[in-house]
């Protein structure tokens, strides 16, 4: 589903062309439009660029693809291990790869990048090259979906001091790679439980929020975040319900101000995928929803509401953001935008 967002998203984008398409060897040799055969789940039709291009083998037509691309976009469905292997195998033939995956997420030099909250993350590539010996070959990532959407509110409240965080996330059944047809089960249903995402939730917001030193991280220690990840029926985006805790308590006018005022590192680079409004604040009671609200910038933006005073913690609120478009597909491709005007594509 995530490789269908990218192209999706790359069909008529300004600065990058879709040259090929490669799977795994189940869809190999075919066209893509056949490889897809009663699978496609956007809302738009098949690329015509991409609809008659012959899929490739992802391992086995290596020599083929170096030939064909600058750079390509990771979304693999396999062994993390495997994974980590082929993306290393395109980066020392010296193809940059920009990664959907989690497999390299805590390599100690590869970057794992929201552009508007840790673009200055990318120097690790530098790092990344040395130790390897590549000249422009690099894997890079972004992180897990269902963080997208709570880390940069709590981003623009760092100035308060981040002491200790619940996120409680509500996931859409896409993360999974799922439709209603497709899952069943899911329809008039919530399971308490994700494998593997509470653990992310709560540990890659603090590589992300990790302090460079040269062209070293050094992790976040602050906040403690404790997640609660939960699938619910809804096709897409996915939310959270934030209870944080500070250094310092701030105002609610602190915290509204906050967030209007976003430090957006990306404001006068002009990314071509970026949102004008990152972040978006609903006075509503009742908003954001799901339905109405994940589409925001084209889903790049990140919705928030119902700010409140905690009772145990000082404030709480509610985020959301479309997973397979800002946390997923979206984000990698502005992911790439970054690293082209940062020079390293």
């Amino acid at each position: 589903m995530v490789g269908q967002r990218f192209l999706q998203l790359l069909e008529n984008h300004p600065w990058f062309e879709v040259t090929c398409v490669a799977a795994s060897p189940a869809s190999a040799d075919k066209k893509y439009a056949a490889a897809v055969s009663g699978r496609w789940q956007m809302d738009t039709p098949i690329p015509a660029a991409v609809k008659n291009m012959k899929v490739l083998a992802v391992e086995r037509d290596l020599d083929q693809i170096a030939s064909q691309v600058d750079f390509v976009f990771s979304a693999l469905d396999m062994d993390k291990e495997q994974i980590k292997a082929v993306e290393n195998v395109y980066a020392a033939l010296e193809i940059p790869v920009v990664s959907n995956n989690s497999a390299h997420r805590w390599t100690e030099d590869v970057p794992m990048i929201i552009p508007e909250v840790n673009p200055e993350h990318s120097a690790l590539i530098d790092a990344q090259r040395k130790r390897h010996g590549w000249k422009r070959g690099f894997v890079a990532v972004k992180p897990n979906c269902s963080i997208q959407c709570y880390v940069p509110p709590l981003h623009a409240l760092k100035e308060f001091g981040l002491e200790s965080v619940v996120a409680t996330t509500y996931q859409s059944i896409s993360g999974a790679g799922k439709t209603f047809k497709s899952w069943p089960e899911m329809i008039d249903n919530v399971i308490p439980f994700i494998g593997g995402e509470e653990k992310k939730s709560e540990e890659e917001p603090l590589k992300v929020w990790g302090q460079m030193k040269g062209t070293k991280l050094a992790l976040a220690k602050k906040p403690v975040i404790s997640a609660t990840c939960i699938r619910v029926p809804t096709t897409n985006g996915h939310m959270a319900s934030v209870q944080v805790k500070f250094k310092k308590k701030p105002t609610r006018e602190q915290v509204l101000a906050a967030w209007k005022r976003f430090p957006n590192p990306l404001a006068t680079i002009k990314l071509p995928s970026a949102p004008k409004d990152f972040l978006h604040y609903f006075e509503e009671e009742n908003r954001p929803q799901t339905k109405l609200d994940r589409d925001l910038g084209k889903g790049m933006a990140i919705s928030v509401g119902r700010l409140r005073e905690d009772p145990l913690f000082h404030w709480k609120f509610v985020a959301l953001s479309h997973n397979t478009i800002r946390g997923a597909a979206g984000g990698a491709i502005l992911v790439a935008e970054l690293l082209k005007k940062q020079g390293y594509l």
